[in-house]
């Protein structure tokens, strides 16, 4: 957490906030995330212009454009952070690292209890950085499909969940997600990867999209410290069929949902619907 519906619900609501904007000021208050932040990302940002954002996989893209010469802010929620808009006279919190504010007045805040996540700089207009190089295509994208999976998992005796969380496989499938995504295709989490169908490939594929989509339009899910940008939590959680559905009936056909622990995660399934 945040995965990626978080933080494609996150740039959505940035975009109308910061496209056009000049960066004013940014203020550092803890450089000491997972990757130190830049210690001359101040000089680097100030004075210039927003002018888009992206997002790759769980990392977001900003692109900044300068006079002398452009580059990229490459952010990363980790597993505790969150980025939200506020006035420029709401004081801070304990783990309010960076500031950065623009010339409309907003204020986008990055909030990040545990540090896990990241600020750093990408020289140039193309995003090229080692986090980003070796990832997997896009769930949502036009290269993502059951036949891709279906190929990269031959041979591959991970389970089936761990297979999917794999983001040299495909990115921004986490743990909520692959729990819900195979609860959709009908398949057992435990299953080796290299033993599931092309077919099967196919519903799962198509699991994995609807899944998403459908956490992106409930502002994906807050659990802990993650909220949207306007300071609200996400609802995907409220509706979620197995996940955190422990000893609960499944809603399809009564039997009690499990739980395992798989990678060091929870693993949630229904043993009926699920073969």
């Amino acid at each position: 957490m945040p995965e990626l519906p978080e933080v494609e619900t996150t740039r959505r609501g940035l975009l109308t906030k910061v496209i056009g904007q000049t960066i004013l000021r940014v203020t550092v208050r803890d450089r000491r995330l997972r990757w130190p932040i830049p210690t001359n990302l101040e000089k680097l940002l100030e004075g210039r212009v927003v002018t888009g954002i992206s997002r790759r996989g769980k990392y977001l893209l900003w692109d900044i454009e300068a006079s002398s010469g452009g580059g990229i802010l490459l952010c990363h929620l980790g597993m505790s952070g969150s980025l939200f808009t506020t006035r420029l006279s709401t004081p801070h919190a304990k783990h309010d690292h960076v500031d950065i504010t623009l010339g409309n007045k907003v204020l986008v805040r990055y909030h990040d209890s545990r540090r896990f996540g990241a600020m750093l700089w990408i020289a140039g207009a193309i995003p090229s950085h080692p986090l980003l190089d070796t990832l997997g295509p896009e769930p949502l994208g036009d290269h993502f499909d059951g036949a891709h999976l279906f190929n990269a998992s031959r041979e591959r005796t991970v389970s089936i969940k761990e297979f999917i969380m794999n983001a040299h496989i495909v990115v921004g499938v986490g743990n909520i997600y692959a729990s819900e995504a195979l609860f959709a295709a009908g398949i057992r989490p435990t299953t080796p990867a290299g033993r599931v169908s092309h077919r099967r490939y196919d519903l799962l594929a198509t699991a994995i999209q609807r899944t998403l989509a459908r956490a992106i339009d409930a502002g994906g899910s807050s659990l802990r410290d993650y909220v949207k940008v306007n300071g609200e939590p996400g609802h995907f959680q409220l509706s979620a069929n197995v996940y955190d559905c422990a000893t609960k009936p499944c809603r399809v056909c009564g039997t009690l949902i499990k739980t395992i622990r798989q990678g060091q995660r929870s693993t949630y399934f229904c043993p009926h619907c699920q073969r």
